[in-house]
């Protein structure tokens, strides 16, 4: 059994009209704000991450540069 085109786009309706309703909620907005709170600390957090990868790697090669120079004198 085939859907018509009449009846694909009555379908496209409701649910288009079901979505609004859900996304104009307060629980949908709160819920939202929940996700975006926690991707930017999960951004935070990443950042602090590779800022100390950064300083671990820097200080690696200033050892380095120091190890070499001991070595070469």
């Amino acid at each position: 059994m085939t859907i018509s085109k009449l009846g694909c786009f009555a379908i496209g309706c409701a649910v288009g009209v079901t979505t609004l309703a859900i996304v104009r909620t307060a629980g949908f907005k709160k819920c939202c704000a929940k996700v975006v709170g926690a991707g930017l600390a999960l951004k935070d957090e990443a950042q602090a991450f590779v800022e100390t990868v950064k300083e671990d790697a820097q200080d690696i090669v200033a050892e380095a540069k120091h190890n070499n120079e001991k070595a070469q004198a």
